[in-house]
Protein backbone atom coordinates (compact mmCIF):
# COMPACT_ATOMS: atom_id res chain seq x y z
CA UNK A 1 0.00 0.00 0.00
CA UNK A 2 1.32 3.35 -0.77
CA UNK A 3 0.31 7.09 1.02
CA UNK A 4 0.60 10.13 -0.90
CA UNK A 5 4.06 10.44 -0.60
CA UNK A 6 4.06 7.41 -2.85
CA UNK A 7 6.16 5.78 0.29
CA UNK A 8 4.90 2.13 0.76
CA UNK A 9 3.20 1.68 3.84
CA UNK A 10 2.81 -1.51 6.40
CA UNK A 11 -0.29 -1.52 9.10
CA UNK A 12 -1.00 -3.75 12.08
CA UNK A 13 -3.55 -4.02 14.02
CA UNK A 14 -6.07 -5.24 16.84
CA UNK A 15 -9.34 -5.00 18.58
CA UNK A 16 -10.69 -6.22 21.49
CA UNK A 17 -14.21 -5.57 23.54
CA UNK A 18 -13.56 -4.87 27.08
CA UNK A 19 -16.20 -5.61 29.93
CA UNK A 20 -15.40 -1.92 31.24
CA UNK A 21 -15.78 1.40 30.83
CA UNK A 22 -14.08 3.75 28.43
CA UNK A 23 -12.56 5.51 31.75
CA UNK A 24 -10.79 2.37 33.04
CA UNK A 25 -9.09 0.97 29.82
CA UNK A 26 -8.10 4.92 29.66
CA UNK A 27 -6.17 4.90 32.61
CA UNK A 28 -4.62 1.79 31.92
CA UNK A 29 -3.19 3.23 28.55
CA UNK A 30 -2.10 6.38 30.07
CA UNK A 31 -0.16 4.90 33.11
CA UNK A 32 3.64 4.39 32.43
CA UNK A 33 4.25 2.31 35.47
CA UNK A 34 1.20 -0.39 34.48
CA UNK A 35 1.97 -0.73 31.06
CA UNK A 36 5.70 -2.04 31.83
CA UNK A 37 4.20 -5.04 32.29
CA UNK A 38 5.46 -8.61 30.49
CA UNK A 39 1.93 -9.78 30.07
CA UNK A 40 1.37 -6.37 27.99
CA UNK A 41 4.83 -7.11 26.05
CA UNK A 42 6.67 -3.62 27.58
CA UNK A 43 9.76 -4.29 29.46
CA UNK A 44 10.34 -0.06 30.59
CA UNK A 45 8.94 3.10 29.88
CA UNK A 46 11.00 6.10 30.59
CA UNK A 47 8.80 9.25 30.73
CA UNK A 48 5.30 10.10 31.28
CA UNK A 49 1.91 9.35 28.70
CA UNK A 50 0.11 12.80 28.71
CA UNK A 51 -0.46 15.28 26.06
CA UNK A 52 2.32 16.51 23.92
CA UNK A 53 4.54 14.56 26.26
CA UNK A 54 7.96 12.36 25.15
CA UNK A 55 8.75 8.91 26.20
CA UNK A 56 11.03 6.09 25.30
CA UNK A 57 9.70 2.54 25.18
CA UNK A 58 11.35 -0.49 25.18
CA UNK A 59 9.37 -3.73 24.21
CA UNK A 60 9.58 -7.51 24.32
CA UNK A 61 9.63 -7.63 20.58
CA UNK A 62 12.72 -5.32 20.15
CA UNK A 63 14.27 -5.29 23.75
CA UNK A 64 17.96 -3.77 22.73
CA UNK A 65 15.92 -0.77 21.34
CA UNK A 66 14.48 2.29 23.11
CA UNK A 67 11.56 3.66 20.51
CA UNK A 68 11.48 7.29 21.27
CA UNK A 69 7.76 8.17 20.86
CA UNK A 70 5.61 11.66 21.47
CA UNK A 71 2.01 11.48 22.09
CA UNK A 72 0.41 13.91 19.27
CA UNK A 73 -3.18 13.36 20.32
CA UNK A 74 -4.82 13.12 22.87
CA UNK A 75 -8.76 12.84 23.19
CA UNK A 76 -9.90 11.89 26.55
CA UNK A 77 -11.28 8.40 26.85
CA UNK A 78 -11.41 8.61 23.09
CA UNK A 79 -8.17 9.10 21.32
CA UNK A 80 -4.84 8.69 21.56
CA UNK A 81 -1.82 9.01 19.08
CA UNK A 82 1.72 7.85 19.81
CA UNK A 83 4.09 8.88 17.19
CA UNK A 84 7.73 7.90 16.56
CA UNK A 85 10.24 7.57 13.67
CA UNK A 86 13.19 9.44 11.78
CA UNK A 87 13.97 12.85 10.64
CA UNK A 88 12.54 14.21 7.84
CA UNK A 89 10.00 11.89 7.41
CA UNK A 90 12.20 8.96 6.29
CA UNK A 91 10.44 6.64 8.33
CA UNK A 92 7.69 7.24 11.13
CA UNK A 93 5.21 4.40 13.04
CA UNK A 94 2.19 6.15 14.16
CA UNK A 95 0.11 3.95 16.44
CA UNK A 96 -3.72 5.28 16.97
CA UNK A 97 -5.73 3.95 20.23
CA UNK A 98 -9.14 4.55 20.05
CA UNK A 99 -11.93 3.41 22.60
CA UNK A 100 -15.43 3.67 21.55
CA UNK A 101 -18.22 2.81 23.71
CA UNK A 102 -20.88 -0.16 22.75
CA UNK A 103 -24.17 0.55 24.34
CA UNK A 104 -26.92 -1.90 24.72
CA UNK A 105 -24.91 -3.53 27.52
CA UNK A 106 -25.87 -4.15 31.42
CA UNK A 107 -22.31 -2.96 32.29
CA UNK A 108 -19.88 -0.54 30.30
CA UNK A 109 -18.38 -2.46 27.54
CA UNK A 110 -16.32 -0.82 25.17
CA UNK A 111 -14.56 -1.37 21.94
CA UNK A 112 -10.30 -0.99 21.92
CA UNK A 113 -9.13 0.03 18.64
CA UNK A 114 -5.30 0.04 18.25
CA UNK A 115 -3.69 0.05 14.61
CA UNK A 116 0.08 1.31 13.81
CA UNK A 117 0.55 2.38 10.60
CA UNK A 118 4.92 2.44 9.10
CA UNK A 119 5.22 4.74 6.60
CA UNK A 120 7.93 7.13 4.49
CA UNK A 121 10.77 6.56 2.36
CA UNK A 122 12.26 4.12 3.97
CA UNK A 123 9.75 1.93 5.40
CA UNK A 124 9.72 -0.51 2.64
CA UNK A 125 13.00 -1.54 3.50
CA UNK A 126 12.94 -0.95 7.29
CA UNK A 127 9.58 -3.37 7.30
CA UNK A 128 10.86 -5.89 5.31
CA UNK A 129 14.02 -6.05 8.47
CA UNK A 130 11.26 -6.06 11.14
CA UNK A 131 9.37 -9.07 12.83
CA UNK A 132 5.35 -9.64 12.62
CA UNK A 133 4.58 -7.42 14.94
CA UNK A 134 0.81 -9.08 15.48
CA UNK A 135 1.67 -11.38 17.83
CA UNK A 136 3.16 -8.57 20.29
CA UNK A 137 -0.25 -6.52 19.00
CA UNK A 138 -2.59 -9.20 20.35
CA UNK A 139 -0.55 -9.69 23.47
CA UNK A 140 -0.95 -5.92 24.33
CA UNK A 141 -4.85 -5.84 23.76
CA UNK A 142 -5.44 -8.99 25.64
CA UNK A 143 -3.23 -7.51 28.42
CA UNK A 144 -5.06 -4.38 28.59
CA UNK A 145 -8.50 -6.42 28.03
CA UNK A 146 -7.85 -8.35 30.66
CA UNK A 147 -6.43 -5.82 33.49
CA UNK A 148 -9.33 -3.84 32.75
CA UNK A 149 -11.89 -6.79 33.34
CA UNK A 150 -9.93 -7.28 36.58
CA UNK A 151 -10.37 -3.65 37.88
CA UNK A 152 -13.78 -3.16 36.98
Amino acid sequence: MANKMGSVMKEVEVAREIDASAEAVWALLTDAEILQNSELGIMRIEGRIAPGSKFRLWSEVSPERAFRLQVTVFELHRRMVWQGGMPLGLFAGVRVFVIEDLPGHAQPRVRLHIKETFLGLLSGMICRSMPDLQPSFAQFADGIKRLAEERQ
